[in-house]
């Protein structure tokens, strides 16, 4: 029981982390892809539905595998990453672009994912060591 506990957390932190960096992809890749590729301008993954749809995916995901690991481990420390990266995510993806422009707007989104990346990674760590 206690292994099916790890393992799902793991696996939640794995796919927060997943879905953090295809953001950080998407923010990256399809400025460059749209001038090189102008076909790549319709579609709708530069649309601001497409940060909200990420967002709808990453912030329970997010929530849901920092609640778990931190009740496993006692680490609640880790919950000040989850929650500073998913604030900027948040900021970014609402008004990043109005408060930061459009360069602003993808560092503050890389900022966001890399330190959201980082307390998932380092939830999965330690929610490893408390149980083996």
């Amino acid at each position: 029981m206690i292994l099916n506990k790890t393992l799902s957390t793991i696996n939640l932190d794995k796919i927060a982390v997943y879905l953090s960096v295809f953001c950080a992809v998407q923010c990256l890749l399809l400025p460059i892809s749209a001038l090189l590729l102008p076909t790549l301008s319709v579609v709708p993954l530069a649309d601001e539905w497409f940060h909200s749809l990420l967002l709808f995916f990453v912030i329970p995901t997010s929530v849901f595998a920092m609640a778990l690991g931190c009740k496993k481990h006692k680490s609640y420390n880790i919950i000040f990453y989850g929650f500073f990266g998913l604030s900027i995510l948040i900021i970014s993806a609402i008004w990043g672009h109005d408060l930061f422009g459009e360069s602003g707007e993808i560092v503050s989104t890389l900022v966001g994912t890399s330190i959201l990346s980082y307390g998932h990674i380092q939830n999965q760590k330690l929610c490893k060591l408390c149980c083996h």
